[in-house]
């Protein structure tokens, strides 16, 4: 991990740009950047159409969960991103985030219109169900469309990471592609018009009581 670090100006980010660049398409990419102490962060980058980088999102939740210790070799973030992409207002998560509730809905007062979750998620007894589960209940309690591309599994690998399950979500939670367990390429359509329908029928956001607290 430490060792294919890049700083966002090296080589495969650069590539990245002028791939983004010459096919005038949006790109969001997971990287590691060299942090302080022998680390790294775990980042999202953000290019968009005319290959300029306009976000780099340190993912803030580290996996210290299930026997594994991301921390040690993993510097956290600190600050959530929202970038305009492709006319939306993309909100970026990564992996273990989407655990967490909180950076999510900090992401739609931010003004994010779509959730964009990465992930290379941990294989193992349920997980693959989890991650199924709370990609759905980000898209819910939002009412917000999520895109959560996970990474497909090593068949050589055991108990290694990546259990696939591409998916693109709808504001009501309904999975308009899933993509499976398995390596696979999908274009999906968001529908804006969707979600101003679903938020008029279903005004979560507009009903949050942040003041109420316990006696």
């Amino acid at each position: 991990m430490t060792e294919t670090a890049e700083p966002l100006d090296g080589p495969f980010v650069t590539g990245l740009a002028e791939a983004a660049r010459e096919h005038g398409t949006a790109v969001i990419a997971g990287v590691f950047e060299p942090a302080e102490g022998g680390r790294v962060y775990n980042t999202a980058v953000a290019v968009d159409e005319t290959g300029e980088l306009v976000a780099a999102y340190r993912k803030i939740h580290l996996f210290d969960s299930f026997g594994s210790r991301e921390s040690e070799l993993v510097s956290p973030g600190d600050a959530p991103a929202v970038v305009s992409l492709g006319g939306l207002r993309v909100g970026l998560i990564t992996c273990y985030d989407v655990r967490f509730p909180e950076l999510a809905r900090a992401l739609v007062d931010e003004g994010a219109d779509v959730f964009a979750v990465i992930a290379a998620w941990g294989t193992g007894p349920m997980k693959e169900e989890h991650w199924v589960t709370l990609v759905k209940a980000r898209a819910i309690e939002n009412t917000t469309w999520t895109i959560a591309v996970g990474q497909a599994p090593n068949p050589f690998v055991q108990d290694g990471f990546g259990v696939g399950r591409s998916m693109l979500v709808d504001p009501m939670g309904v999975a308009r592609h899933d993509l499976g367990p398995g390596t696979a390429v999908e274009v999906g359509e968001i529908d804006q018009g969707l979600t101003e329908i679903v938020r008029r029928t279903l005004p979560s956001l507009e009903h949050r009581r942040l003041g109420v607290t316990r006696s």
